[in-house]
């Protein structure tokens, strides 16, 4: 597994239009979108849950932004909300109090739900408000697939707004195959490519879980889960 995995990527409110795209670019944006499910259908999707790589599990009210992150290797528990930064840490089951570590540990949360969340959602983000989508041409991903390409950059907005991506989404399929990482925009070579693949429902919506060297697992769309998950251990 790269190390690249576990950088903190973008993420942004995903309800509002891309600022800065050209027309087919949006336009395609939005087939994959359409073929994703559709936005209404990710509007109304109310709990995921899915496990990052087998590092974390994370729980996410898309609702309210309650996420709830388990990370069994460090005995941790996050309960943040992704709006306020306001929540509760434990470790052992015990609840950490001390308010620096409290304060670092929804930062924290914030961050892990952002990084992990794009490696799950990303191409429901394609026109998120501060991202420039700019048509590349057509080009083939790692399997020969002809697919159009398209160039993620980003407007001062979300963790790591330096980053850009190349997105290589299927001519015919209209879903996303690849991915491209550049850890800043000026850079010529990507420092890796990730496949987007094995595409399911849950729900509504469709979801891919093959990332190449890992995979996202336990993923879930859900309209209810049990009580008092966002509050305690």
């Amino acid at each position: 597994m790269k190390k690249s995995l576990f950088a903190c990527f973008l993420f942004v409110s995903i309800t509002a239009h891309c600022q800065n795209n050209d027309v087919r670019a949006a336009s395609i944006a939005d087939s994959v979108m359409m073929k994703m499910g559709g936005k209404q259908n990710w509007d109304n999707t109310h709990f995921l849950k899915w496990n990052f790589f087998g590092k974390r599990t994370l729980w996410w009210d898309k609702y309210t932004g309650n996420v709830r992150i388990e990370i069994p290797e460090k005995k941790l528990l996050i309960i943040t909300n992704i709006n306020t930064h306001h929540g509760h840490a434990y470790r052992n089951n015990a609840e950490i109090r001390q308010p620096d570590s409290v304060s670092y540990f929804m930062d924290r949360g914030y961050k892990i739900w952002a990084n992990d969340s794009y490696w799950l959602i990303m191409p429901f983000k394609l026109k998120d408000p501060g991202v420039n989508l700019k048509y590349l041409g057509i080009s083939k991903d790692s399997l020969g697939t002809d697919c159009f390409l398209l160039e993620l950059t980003f407007n001062k907005v979300g963790v790591t707004p330096e980053n850009k991506y190349h997105v290589y989404v299927d001519r015919k399929l209209y879903l996303v195959n690849e991915f491209d990482f550049f850890e800043k925009g000026t850079d010529k070579s990507p420092e890796f490519r990730d496949p987007w693949r094995n595409y399911q429902r849950y729900g509504n919506i469709l979801l891919a879980d093959d990332r190449g060297e890992g995979k996202l697992s336990d993923i879930a769309v859900l309209e209810e889960v049990p009580s008092g998950l966002f509050e305690k251990p």
